[in-house]
């Protein structure tokens, strides 16, 4: 008879396992889709129609192109979890652990430092300028009628008409905290991330780089094909 200080102790659940969060740009997915729509439509117009060499001159056009548009609009990513960062741009694949990350830093682009020094850009977490403008005009504007909110018993006196159409509007800059471009939000999102679990024992590592050959190598051969075509006439 087993008793049980016998028994095998249960096993304990595993940690659930968390998604990555993808970044991605949609305005560059967006485009990246518009261009390949007119590249395939004049293209393939050009191998049917066309006469001569413009078949072949089109064919390897395509080649060449197509992998470069997606390698600038579709392509680019960055896959956040809690071990580490995957960082997907044109033409390369740049894998860091989260405690080989030594900042995330916002200028005039996204861009992370390893703690190697070496920098990559974040290609699918651009910085818009404008964006950044109009975040900091609404703030100002949001913090101004913060500090004038003694106002507000004036304006009921108007049957409350102005106090509950502007309260409704822009109640969510001052609940939300301080209004931010939608890239400089992600940014603060990953460097909560980083500083949450940079100390983590499954959060280090050595940081990995690849080259993203299946890009790469369509695209030579696409051009190499068509110079070709061109040195022949």
């Amino acid at each position: 008879m087993t008793t049980p200080e016998d028994q095998p102790p249960a096993p304990q659940p595993s940690a659930p396992e968390i998604k990555d969060r993808i970044y991605r740009s949609p305005a560059g997915m967006a485009g990246g889709v518009l261009l390949l729509g007119l590249v395939a439509w004049l293209g393939l117009d050009a191998i049917f129609v066309g006469e001569g060499s413009t078949p072949w001159l089109a064919l390897a056009t395509l080649i060449l192109v197509v992998p470069l548009i997606v390698a600038f609009t579709l392509r680019p990513a960055v896959f956040a979890g809690r071990d580490r960062i995957r960082v997907r741009n044109p033409f390369r694949v740049i894998v860091l652990p989260w405690g080989q990350v030594a900042s995330l830093r916002s200028g005039y682009s996204n861009e992370i430092v390893a703690a190697s020094g070496k920098k990559f850009q974040l290609w699918s977490i651009p910085v818009s300028l404008r964006a950044r403008k109009k975040a900091t005009r609404r703030e100002s504007k949001a913090a101004a009628e913060r500090a004038g909110g003694g106002r507000g018993g004036r304006d009921a006196g108007l049957g409350g008409l102005t106090g509950l159409r502007g309260g409704s509007r822009n109640a969510g800059p001052a609940a939300d905290g301080p209004v931010r471009a939608e890239t400089d939000r992600v940014m603060d999102e990953l460097r909560e991330l980083w500083e949450t679990n940079e100390k983590a024992a499954t959060a280090q590592g050595e940081v990995t780089v690849r080259w993203a050959w299946e890009i790469l190598g369509p695209a030579v051969a696409g051009a190499v094909v068509l110079g070709i075509l061109l040195a022949v006439g």
